[in-house]
């Protein structure tokens, strides 16, 4: 950011840019690193890997997770994802959502509710 602070339009909008720039640069480590994995399971006699079977598994887990999280309404879907993938706190979520703190509160928990009562069905 600061390499780029000179080319900002409008300043008040550095956090904004920050947030996405930091969650290009996850999405950018974490499909890295998913490449790399899949180069290590394909890896004839490799040490230490996880067997095919575990990764599956892993893999089904997080799709589950995934199409709960779609499943939700896009207000809970957005606290869920800004509290907890993100780490945002209340009120900087609050903000970002341009709603109150209480209605992050009571989005983020009804989201939860949600995916747990989603993903239970699904187990069973």
């Amino acid at each position: 950011m600061y390499r780029r602070w000179a080319s900002l339009r409008d300043k008040d909008k550095a956090l904004g840019y920050l947030r996405n720039s930091v969650l290009n640069g996850c999405r950018t480590a974490h499909r890295n690193r998913t490449r790399h994995d899949r180069v290590l399971l394909l890896a004839p006699g490799a040490d230490g890997i996880v067997s095919a079977e575990e990764s599956a598994l892993v893999g089904e887990a997080n799709r589950e997770v995934l199409a709960a999280l779609r499943a939700l309404p896009a207000r809970q879907r957005e606290a869920v994802v800004l509290r907890h993938y993100l780490g945002l706190t209340e009120e900087q979520a609050a903000q970002t959502m341009k709603v109150t703190r209480g209605t992050i509160k009571s989005a983020t928990s009804r989201g939860l509710s949600s995916l747990a009562r989603i993903l239970k069905e699904e187990a069973e």
